[in-house]
């Protein structure tokens, strides 16, 4: 697939020994219209359940596992996460990441700069 046909996002999994580890992955995108006098756009399934905007001054935290299988669309302000093996990434609008480290030790998350943070937390099915 080429560059155009796929949207990258992050995936945080727990790790073979507990922690929690960064995984590469991507979104098949299609090529179709989505309305009537609309030009074809790519789209991509993200499976889905209930959605959250979340709006936090700060989003430091200790080590934690996700609350649960989501998607964090990151809206506003930039976040720094940590992985319990050391690896850290950072974070900002536009950015797209699967949080999938549902047990064991978690990851922690801190703000990098100055907030407000805002994001969409969108659960998301197993298998994903």
């Amino acid at each position: 697939m080429s560059e155009s046909e796929v949207m990258r996002y992050t995936r945080i999994e727990t790790s073979v020994d507990g922690g929690s580890e960064f995984v590469d992955d991507s979104v098949a995108l299609d090529t179709r219209p989505v309305a009537i006098g609309v030009a074809p756009m790519a789209i991509g399934e993200l499976p889905s359940g209930n959605s959250v905007f979340v709006r936090s001054d700060g989003f430091d935290s200790e080590p934690h596992p996700a609350p649960a299988r989501q998607w964090v669309v990151m809206i506003r302000g930039t976040i720094a996460v940590t992985t319990s093996a050391g690896d850290q990434r950072v974070f900002g609008p536009g950015d797209l990441v699967l949080a999938a480290d549902i047990e064991g030790r978690g990851h922690s998350t801190v703000a990098v700069g100055n907030g407000p943070f805002e994001a969409l937390f969108i659960p998301a099915p197993d298998g994903v």
